[in-house]
């Protein structure tokens, strides 16, 4: 009993996440997972290295071409606690600003794209650069989704300020400083790994600057990416509906949705003018009801 209802309550936690959280928490449960089935792999003497090769993402084409899933799947390893703490803290933090501004498909949008833009990179590089191409390393890590996002905020909302410790800091200003600190580091170990970084910030950039022009640039990989759901997706059962005509109902259905798209109109302008955090907590909650639609 007390199995169950424990059961329930962490289906009920996890229904109330929005679709960044449940990113978050499905990379922790990545990170959690192989130390376990590292335990069984070894009480089987089975390879557990070669299992894991399996979702990490090689610099080698040849062994690429053979998984590419490895893509994508790369981003939900991580080879340790910092990494993953680190890279789970900026994702929470980025996607806050982003889900109050974008639906939550935006967001996926610009994660998804930068982790395989980052991925490309990566195998790019050891290609392109003669002083990586003496080593066939992997490459795990949510790193290049994550920035991204904050990239993309960054671009999007330069003027936007955070708190840094006692400071005030614009939030361009921390992309800026983002971008620097793994175009420096690159001589000094993970090459490939700053690269991809770099690959995943240029793609946040992009996204933002052709958004604000009008242009999605991620609705092609949305439609993408419905395609391939809609072939495991459970096919509803049809059943008998009965439209509603009444001009009443109609008109003040309407009239809800102009009345909420106008307080959004006018929160964004606030945001616009005064930054965040200006707003109420009433304001902060209709945009953040509005994200997650």
């Amino acid at each position: 009993m007390g199995f169950m209802n424990l059961k329930d309550q962490i289906q009920s936690k996890l229904q109330r996440l929005n679709g960044a959280e449940k990113l978050i928490a499905i990379n922790v449960a990545c990170f959690v997972l192989p130390l376990f089935l590292k335990t069984l792999f070894f009480l089987f003497a089975l390879p557990f290295d070669t299992f894991l090769g399996l979702f990490e993402l090689s610099s080698d084409w040849s062994v690429f071409i053979f998984r590419p899933w490895s893509l994508v799947t790369y981003s939900f390893l991580h080879s340790g606690l910092f990494h993953l703490f680190w890279n789970m803290y900026l994702l929470y933090f980025s996607s806050r600003l982003i889900l109050n501004l974008f639906p939550v498909k935006t967001f996926f949008n610009i994660y998804f794209l930068g982790v395989i833009l980052g991925g490309i990179t990566f195998l790019l590089s050891f290609s392109l650069f003669p002083a990586l191409q003496n080593s066939t390393p992997v490459m795990v890590g949510a790193s290049a989704g994550v920035m991204a996002v904050f990239i993309f905020m960054a671009t999007y909302s330069p003027e936007y300020r955070v708190q840094l410790f006692l400071f005030s800091v614009k939030l361009w200003y921390l992309g800026l400083a983002f971008v620097l600190i793994d175009i420096i580091q690159i001589p000094s170990g993970n090459a490939g790994g700053h690269l991809a970084h770099l690959g995943g910030a240029l793609l946040g950039y992009y996204y933002a600057k052709k958004l604000a022009q009008g242009t999605d640039i991620g609705l092609p990989f949305e439609r993408w990416v419905n395609r391939w759901v809609d072939l495991f997706r459970k096919k509803p059962t049809l059943r008998t509906v009965y439209r509603n005509t009444s001009n009443a109902a109609k008109k003040a259905v309407s009239k809800s949705q102009d009345d909420t798209q106008q307080k959004i109109d006018g929160i964004l302008d606030k945001i616009s003018d005064s930054g965040y955090e200006s707003l109420t907590k009433e304001e902060k909650d209709i945009l953040f009801k509005a994200g997650k639609k």
